[in-house]
């Protein structure tokens, strides 16, 4: 069942949380008594609790990262919380839109969540890594040829799931109006909202554009691009655990996203050559028995690097290779 109440923007809210259950009305996670030790005794190491989301698309990606990365875990059927096999943490599956919340109260050490979703949690947390995943943005939609600007749709009915965002995005737009912007919450399917005549535009997220102009709407003005993060409380039980874990998530990207690019040059061709792979930091470059040709070595990027090759061997490259990356450690 969809969920939605009217919110008058900068009217003030409550609400009540419980610090280990989550509750809906299509879902219940129920999180146990805390095993870890922010002063491990006997020699025992903290255990951290990773929040990662616990269904649809990015639990989908949110998993394969996971793997890439080595982080080895068994969950059991309808279990909400899984040990990991190869460290000491365990991953603990929660709705996306709460990962958030959950990491920067603390009841989680890190968690990957939407840029999104931390800006409307309005939470304290380090930002670790952007992952590269998810990117979309967050609109304003009104039908199609009714409003050309936010500016127009100032003081009247705006549906969305962020209305924290959308608060912020139309208070700078109200000095002009007689009545402030009213926010409707929608939990699902905004898009729908205007159609049902509920709202006279939505605040939503866009990536393909498909489901928006189905729904009869345009995009209007962008609130904000977000993609998916890694994201740490700045307390978590140990920094170095953190670390470790952003090193393995970091190392996989770069392995997804680049690959190694050797080949053999003459010298003369050499400066050209090294301005097509500059790699990194910058290419790795070996003399060869004869003294005039040389070898390099750099990173390309993965989607460049058909045409790199094809750049390389018109600038007098020859024995061009590219390799593959399991896996690496860059650093910063």
């Amino acid at each position: 069942m969809q969920r939605s109440a009217w919110v008058v923007r900068g009217a003030a809210a409550t609400s009540v949380s419980a610090a280990w259950c989550h509750s809906t009305e299509d879902e219940s996670v129920v999180l146990p008594q805390r095993w870890r030790h922010s002063h491990p005794t006997n020699g025992e190491r903290p255990h951290l609790l990773f929040g990662v989301p616990k269904k649809g698309r990015m639990h989908e990606r949110v998993v394969g990262l996971l793997q890439g990365a080595g982080i080895e875990y068994r969950r059991a059927e309808r279990v909400d919380i899984a040990r990991c096999k190869n460290l000491p943490l365990s991953l603990v599956f929660l709705p996306a839109a709460d990962i958030a919340k959950y990491v920067g109260e603390g009841e989680v050490d890190i968690g990957i969540t939407g840029e999104d979703i931390l800006a409307e949690s309005d939470v304290e947390v380090d930002v670790l890594l952007k992952l590269g995943i998810g990117k979309c943005r967050l609109s304003v939609q009104a039908p199609v040829g009714k409003f050309k600007s936010s500016e127009e749709l100032a003081g009247k009915r705006i549906a969305t799931s962020f209305p924290r965002l959308a608060g912020r995005h139309f208070a700078a737009l109200e000095s002009g109006s007689k009545e402030p912007t009213k926010i409707k919450v929608i939990s699902g399917s905004v898009e729908a909202a205007c159609g049902l005549g509920l709202a006279d535009a939505v605040v939503d997220l866009v990536e393909t554009g498909t489901t928006m102009k189905a729904a009869g709407l345009e995009e209007v003005a962008v609130v904000m691009h977000t993609q998916t993060v890694l994201i740490a409380n700045p307390h978590a039980v140990s920094a170095e655990l953190v670390e470790t874990v952003r090193k393995r998530i970091a190392g996989y990207l770069t392995a997804t996203t680049w690959v190694m690019c050797t080949y053999n040059v003459h010298r003369e061709n050499l400066e050209r050559c090294k301005t097509i792979t500059p790699g990194k930091k910058s290419p790795s470059i070996s003399p060869l028995e004869r003294g005039d040709w040389v070898a390099v070595s750099a990173l390309v990027p993965k989607k460049h690097a058909p045409a790199v090759m094809d750049e390389l061997e018109a600038a007098g490259a020859t024995d061009i290779l590219l390799t593959g990356l399991v896996g690496s450690r860059m650093g910063d």
